[in-house]
C-alpha cells in the first residue's frame, strides 16, 4: 500500500516538515551533481558507518569531514536513489504534518532528530562491525509513523494498491496502514538479516522510539488515540 494523503486536518502550517523535505531534496540534488567517486566519498563521510562510530575502523583523513558521532545527524539527510528519497518524502508529506501539529514546531524538531538517532543506534546495535554507511530519513520518519499511530489510529489514509496492470485507490484506517508497515519491517528484518542493503532494524527502532516518546513531546491538550 502506497499512502497518498490522509483525511486529518491540521491547525498549524507544518513549517518543519516542509523544511526537512526541502533540505533533503537540496542535499540529494547536491549528491546527484557529484561524480560517482565524489558521491561515494560523500556517503562515507556523512553517512553513519557503524564500525567507524564504534572505533573499529577509520576513514581516510581526506574523507572524514565530520566527527563520527555527528554522522548520526548528517546521515538523515542523505539518500541513495530517486526512489529512496521519493518514498521517504511521501511518507513525511502524508504523516509529518499531524505529528508536528500535535507537538509544535520546536518540539517536533527535537522529536524528529531523537527518533532518527534512535533508529541509527538500533541498526548499530545489531551490526556494530558493519563498514556499510547507513543513510536516509526513513528511521526518523518511522518515528513519525509510530507517533501518528498513537495519535490518530482511526484517521483514514488514501492508499494506492498496485494490482499488476491495475491499481486501486482505497481509504484505509491509519492503524491498518501503519500496523502492516511495522509488521512488514519485522518480517523483513527476520528473513533478510543484516546484509539486505536496507536498514530494517533502523525502521523498527525509529518506530518504537516514536511510540515511546510521543506522550512526552505532544501538547497536554492533545489526546492519544484520537
Amino acid at each position: 500500500m502506497i499512502p497518498l494523503k490522509d483525511d486529518n486536518p491540521t491547525r498549524i502550517w507544518p513549517l518543519v516538515s516542509y523544511g526537512v523535505m526541502g533540505v533533503c531534496v537540496l542535499v540529494f540534488l547536491w549528491q546527484f551533481s557529484l561524480s560517482q567517486q565524489a558521491g561515494r566519498e560523500a556517503v562515507f563521510a556523512l553517512g553513519m558507518v557503524p564500525a567507524v562510530l564504534m572505533g573499529q575502523a577509520q576513514l581516510p583523513p581526506e574523507v572524514a569531514l565530520v566527527p563520527a558521532p555527528v554522522t548520526l545527524l548528517t546521515s538523515m539527510f542523505l539518500h541513495g536513489s530517486w526512489m529512496h528519497i521519493i518514498g521517504n518524502m511521501l511518507y513525511l508529506w502524508v504523516f509529518g504534518d499531524n505529528v508536528e501539529d500535535a507537538m509544535g514546531h520546536w518540539r517536533f524538531i527535537a522529536f524528529y532528530v531523537i527518533c532518527g538517532m534512535a533508529a541509527a543506534l538500533a541498526q548499530l546495535l545489531i551490526d556494530p562491525a558493519s563498514e556499510v554507511p547507513m543513510i536516509g530519513a526513513s528511521g526518523a520518519i518511522a518515528g513519525l509513523l509510530g507517533a501518528y499511530l498513537l495519535l490518530h489510529p482511526k484517521a483514514h489514509v488514501l492508499v494506492l494498491i498496485p494490482l499488476g496492470f491495475f491499481t486501486q485507490l482505497v481509504r484505509v484506517p491509519a492503524m491498518v496502514v501503519l500496523g502492516l508497515w511495522f509488521v512488514l519491517q519485522l518480517f523483513n528484518q527476520a528473513t533478510s538479516g543484516t546484509g539486505a542493503g536496507v536498514a530494517f532494524m533502523a525502521h523498527i527502532g525509529g518506530f518504537v522510539a516514536g511510540m515511546a516518546l510521543v506522550p512526552l513531546f505532544k501538547y497536554r491538550r492533545v489526546p492519544l488515540f484520537d
